[in-house]
């Protein structure tokens, strides 16, 4: 696959790349540069690629991104016992059109995922997902998407992509390859009661600040069942980041993004990562610190991925079943990992996109919840739609 709109690395990063200790990581990385083109992407397992594109943002003032402060930061942290390989492709400049910046992304998406390479994605507005989405539609029938956001971004679909409204577009336009989306740490005086009502009904999952701030290990399920996951920058409080990035004083803090994005990289399922919404900052290079972390973090747990979910084999899992008033709930442990997940059944008489039983993962509170005769809300929005 030809890669001739993704520009280089800029010499800049490079020059400050050779000041850095040897083992750091920019020393162990395959970099698109100018002098040698695009690396040999054999072995490679991710692959970073920035995209210059803020157009679709409804605040957009002409900025010019720029990702250096970014890649200089993040190639002087030292890399943990790592075996993935890492690349970084450079920058996709915006192309005459949105779309054309569009067609960039999804193109570059989609190739890589099909060599099993998970693209790490620096924006831009995060309208960019939608590109990010479009990119599965020759690569799975049904698609799960995560995002890590203050607000739904349904906006209006019958107006103009924007990245307040992306997600409406994603939900009306065909082909509907999505199946379930989630929100994670929206805030509840960021989006109308319309918005709110709107995700109930289609079944999605929204879980707010609170929620998840009190209890992080929460996101790990979540992230286990998804492909791709887009993190708004918005969603990180101001007192973490840098003045063109502040956003509202309630957020994520630095530790609790992290742990996120570290969580996204340990499940099997996610194959594209996607960091929106940065703003240049000339004086404080917080955000690019903490950008450059989290990126280290969906690394990390890239590595330590473990095959859990293969449970045809009876000495890897146990099973449990529980009735809860007329209802079967069948669990499923993992005797690798102690994960569990819990079956959704298929319905035969419903014309549903899988036509199987589906395993969607819970946690071990969800069993003795059901065992106290609750059934776990993820189960009944998961069994309804699955209705449908």
């Amino acid at each position: 696959m030809n890669f001739n709109f993704l520009t280089p690395v800029s010499d800049k990063v490079l020059a400050h790349n050779e000041l850095t200790a040897e083992q750091a990581l920019g020393k162990k990385i395959k970099v698109h540069s100018r002098q040698n083109g695009i690396p040999d992407l054999e072995g490679v397992q991710m692959a970073i690629i920035g995209v210059l594109e803020n157009r679709n943002d409804v605040n957009f003032y002409g900025e010019r991104l720029n990702f250096d402060t970014i890649r200089n930061t993040l190639y002087t942290l030292f890399p943990g016992n790592w075996h993935r390989t890492l690349a970084d492709l450079g920058d996709i400049e915006p192309g005459e059109t949105v779309e054309d910046t569009y067609f960039a992304l999804r193109t570059s998406i989609s190739v890589l995922v099909e060599q099993n390479i998970i693209p790490i994605i620096l924006g831009g507005s995060q309208d960019l997902t939608y590109a990010n989405y479009r990119a599965y539609d020759s690569l799975l029938p049904m698609v799960n998407v995560v995002s890590v956001d203050t607000n739904f971004d349904l906006g209006d679909a019958n107006l103009p992509i924007k990245n307040n409204s992306y997600v409406g577009k994603i939900i009306i336009e065909e082909p509907y390859n999505l199946f379930n989306y989630s929100t994670i740490g929206y805030q509840t005086y960021f989006n109308s009661q319309e918005e709110i009502d709107l995700i109930e009904k289609l079944h999605f999952e929204a879980y707010r600040l609170g929620e998840i701030s009190g209890e992080i290990s929460n996101v790990e399920p979540l992230m286990r069942d998804a492909h791709i996951v887009s993190v708004d920058l918005k969603s990180i409080r101001a007192s973490e980041v840098s003045v063109n990035q502040k956003y509202s004083p309630n957020g994520f803090s630095g530790k609790e993004i992290c742990a996120i994005s570290r969580y996204a990289g340990i499940s099997n399922k996610v194959s594209s990562f996607g960091i929106y919404e940065y703003h240049n900052s000339k004086n404080d290079n917080a955000t690019a610190m903490l950008i450059a972390q989290m990126i280290w973090y969906f690394i990390e747990g890239v590595n330590c991925r473990v095959k859990d979910d293969d449970f045809h084999d009876e000495n890897y899992y146990q099973k449990y079943n529980v009735l809860v008033e007329d209802d079967e709930l069948i669990f499923f442990k993992s005797l690798k990992t102690g994960r569990w997940w819990i079956e959704i059944p298929f319905l035969p008489n419903v014309n549903n996109k899988l036509k199987k039983h589906t395993l969607l993962p819970c946690m071990h509170s969800d069993y003795v919840h059901a065992t106290q005769g609750e059934i776990p809300e993820r189960w009944y929005k998961a069994y309804r739609k699955n209705s449908f």
